[in-house]
């Protein structure tokens, strides 16, 4: 179905609403109506040519006596569901006095997978306040006119449909606008991307599909259509599984009702969060294709996963790493990861699309960078795509498909290609929502094109080492530089503060009328520009007092006396090791080394030039991974030369007969 003819769809149905709920409902509200009648009228419109048999056999089997009655009605209906009332939508507009007491008859009379649906959309909350508007019947009225022909939508065609709703609904109430449905052509792309390499692998066998955030299911039904096909051109056979999760409950019941549609199992569509409640906890896949909700927070989630006791989330799908609470998406992607088949010749390929932020958020350490290092050092990622701006319906950010795999030929092992496809793309004659770009099937197949044949392309595709996106972040240290001074002023300040928190000063206060004197005869009032001095003379005046102070104590009375100066003496450790020097922690820096390069050559040509007196803490030493596309595809462009600027500007004062020169003095160019 074209756009037009989803616009018109979408317009008919929105039309309804504002018909007959402006009155009646809050626009944010409609949405509680229209869905659940969307699909209804949807279910309602393919039982129809088989009405009449559903009810012969379902009074046959009644007056039989048979209790168990799914697979006759499943099977005289030509689906996986079936109404066993004596209603469709067009007869209850038979008795309009008895509207709503006949639909929740007609409602009750479906199979239990289409009850469950209904009840997903709350829809009996609101029989009674339609028909106390006195508009139900004019709703199903409106949906049964006959250029509705909802049955002829595809499950792609009823995911625009109901986006499109929900973005008009919310909009309306000033709410967020839904989550990022998948459009078709990037579909398309996915799917070629994850079957076409592998095509000459498929096999006459069953193949397990999985989406862990399958939204309406566009994204299964279209890996299935696309597998089938490409398995009948190669003289396979094959059957199909499709497997779901959602956490949404409108869009998990749109989803439901297109499976059970299209004759796929709907109990294989499962409902709740796959973050923290995996409903396919023991399941392996042979294909996995997602468009997680990025961006969004996941504290529910990680509040439901982390251990009460232990404070830590123990799921050992999450064990590498665990991104901020604020973005989970990455989280999506390992619970794929999780879910490969490794005992297979195929094992498993995924393709899921993301935001900018899972190439390179989070610093070394951080989970998301421990994330992308657990999956590039195991070697899964194939490659990664960058599409255009303006690709999705709700957002017009950049996006990413990935593509990874445990079976990587052996071209692309311990490889990574990167596609730069953010210009392959044409503009739509008309929107839908804030997608404005498309793919067209010569733009898919030049991307598929740049990935099968894994070649570099200057300006399009580059082929990297696994270890071109690692790096050491170290930490560089220099040493403290204390001077010491005894002052009258210093020890008033020291006499405030212990007064003030004398718990903290305990053991400073129980000796301080002979430690302020040790320091006057000591080092009187000049300026001591070696701490390590000080502190051994101060050290060995106390021990001969018999003043018992730790180093932390002595460190807490020196603070009031010390002050870092660059002309001072390094500050020596307490314990001799490697460096010898207590770090400045004021001075401390990072730097980050490639992978690839030695970390004590780059220190030696990059920071020793700088601060001759710096060391590496390796303690602190950790590899962190990023995957930065404005660095590898960037291209430079040239400043326009100044002259020729200025001669524009000249031209274009002249051909404005001097109105810049008189507005720049503040004159007035007259009536």
């Amino acid at each position: 179905m074209n756009n037009i003819n989803i616009n018109q769809i979408i317009s008919y149905i929105w039309g309804i609403a504002d018909d007959y709920l402006r009155d009646v409902l809050v626009r944010g509200k409609y949405r509680d109506v229209i869905l659940p009648m969307t699909v209804i009228r949807r279910i309602d419109a393919l039982l129809e040519p088989t009405k009449e048999e559903v009810e012969k056999v379902h009074q046959f089997l009644n007056e039989k006596g048979m209790v168990n009655q799914d697979a006759a009605l499943q099977k005289a209906s030509g689906y996986v569901f079936y109404n066993t009332s004596k209603f469709t939508l067009r007869r209850l507009l038979d008795e309009p006095t008895q509207i709503r007491e006949n639909f929740e008859t007609y409602i009750a009379g479906f199979s239990p997978n289409v009850r469950e649906i209904v009840q997903k959309f709350k829809f009996h909350n609101q029989l009674e306040t339609l028909e106390e508007a006195n508009v139900l019947f004019k709703l199903v009225e409106r949906y049964t006119d006959p250029s509705l022909k909802l049955e002829n939508l595809t499950s792609l065609d009823m995911g625009y449909v109901f986006e499109e709703l929900i973005r008009k609904f919310n909009e309306e109430n000033n709410e967020e606008a839904g989550e990022h449905f998948t459009p078709r052509d990037v579909v398309a792309l996915m799917t070629h991307l994850m079957f076409e390499p592998i095509a000459d692998k498929i096999e006459s066998s069953d193949y397990l599909i999985y989406d862990g955030a399958c939204g309406t299911g566009g994204m299964l039904t279209e890996s299935q259509n696309f597998l089938k096909e490409l398995a009948a051109n190669k003289g396979r056979k094959i059957n199909l599984g499709l497997y779901g999760q959602e956490v949404q409950p409108e869009t998990y019941a749109i989803c439901k009702s297109d499976m059970m549609i299209k004759g796929n199992s709907p109990e294989n569509i499962k409902y709740g969060s796959t973050l923290s409640n995996d409903n396919f906890p023991d399941m392996k896949f042979d294909f996995m294709i997602m468009n997680p909700p990025y961006g969004k927070s996941w504290k529910v989630d990680k509040d439901t996963l982390t251990d009460p006791v232990t404070k830590n989330i123990e799921d050992p799908r999450f064990q590498m790493g665990i991104p901020r609470s604020s973005d989970g998406q990455l989280l999506f992607m390992v619970n794929m990861l999780s879910k490969m088949k490794e005992s297979t010749e195929m094992g498993s390929r995924i393709a899921t699309i993301h935001n900018g932020s899972t190439l390179f958020t989070g610093d070394a350490g951080s989970g998301e960078s421990e994330i992308r290092k657990w999956i590039i050092e195991n070697d899964w990622l194939e490659a990664i795509i960058a599409l255009p701006e303006d690709m999705f319906y709700n957002t017009g950010i950049s996006t990413y498909i990935w593509i990874l795999s445990n079976r990587k030929p052996n071209r692309r092992k311990e490889k990574v290609q990167l596609i730069d496809a953010t210009n392959y793309y044409e503009k739509m004659r008309k929107h839908l929502g804030k997608k404005s770009n498309q793919l067209n099937e010569m733009h898919i197949q030049r991307i598929l094109d740049l990935y099968i044949n894994f070649e570099e392309n200057g300006d399009d595709s580059k082929i990297f080492d696994n270890r071109d996106f690692g790096y050491y972040k170290i930490v560089v240290e220099r040493p403290l530089r204390l001077s010491t001074q005894i002052t009258e002023e210093r020890i008033k300040e020291m006499r405030e503060e212990i007064a003030n928190t004398p718990n903290k000063y305990k053991k400073i206060n129980q000796y301080f009328d002979v430690l302020e004197s040790l320091l006057k005869d000591l080092f009187g009032t000049e300026n001591h520009l070696d701490f390590n001095i000080v502190l051994n003379e101060f050290s060995s005046a106390i021990n001969e007092q018999g003043i018992k102070l730790n180093k932390t104590d002595i460190m807490k009375l020196f603070n009031f006396f010390t002050k870092i100066d660059e002309a001072a003496e390094k500050v020596m450790k307490g314990k001799l090791k490697k460096n010898g020097y207590e770090p400045n922690p004021e001075l401390r820096d990072t730097e980050y080394v490639p992978l690839k390069e030695d970390i004590q050559s780059y220190f030696e040509r990059e920071v020793l030039p700088n601060v001759p007196d710096a060391w590496i803490d390796h303690d602190k030493t950790v590899i962190g991974y990023e995957i930065s596309f404005a660095k590898y595809f960037y291209k430079y462009v040239q400043l326009r030369d100044p002259d020729e600027i200025f001669k524009e500007l000249l031209e274009f004062e002249k051909q404005s007969d001097g109105l810049l020169h008189l507005i720049a003095e503040g004159g007035k160019t007259g009536e």
